[in-house]
């Protein structure tokens, strides 16, 4: 008996549409990450990128729970000795909302070849609710139970 292992012809590459509005931040880039990832696929191989494109809109409006919103920091260095410098997650939410979901998958993909050339051009997040994907027809993508209380 063999393992079953995904070739290119077999992979079929599709888009995801997911609203952020109210949902909880790891929990939504969590499930973004599998989709990403192919994990929610039978035909599922590691070493293979089997996953599908994710469009998420409304990225301002996504909710973290606890006291995150006053603690958690993004972290960034200049190159320098000392300068380290720490952008806190309010800060980001107003000015750049996009980047706090794709940090927030980044960090959950595989930090191999295929996670950092292969599966980071498979997100696209917007803040507001327009997107330039119209014409690859992305089908609504729902998660069970991950919205903010």
């Amino acid at each position: 008996m063999n393992s079953y292992t995904a070739t290119p012809r077999d992979i079929q590459h599709s888009w995801f549409i997911v609203d952020a509005e109210g949902m909880v931040l790891g929990r939504l880039a969590a499930e973004i990450a599998k989709v990403l990832r192919g994990k929610h696929k039978p035909m599922f191989t590691p070493h293979m990128d089997t996953g599908d494109n994710v469009i998420v809109i409304n990225a301002a409006k996504v909710k973290v729970t606890g006291r995150k919103a006053e603690q958690k920091q993004y972290f960034r260095h200049t190159g320098y000795m000392g300068h380290e410098r720490f952008t806190p997650l309010s800060t980001m939410l107003a000015k750049h909302p996009e980047r706090v979901i794709e940090k927030a998958v980044y960090g959950m993909l595989p930090k191999t070849a295929l996670g950092r050339q292969v599966l980071r051009r498979k997100l696209r997040v917007y803040a507001g609710t327009d997107h330039p994907h119209v014409a690859q027809q992305p089908t609504p993508l729902t998660f069970p139970k991950i919205e903010a209380d």
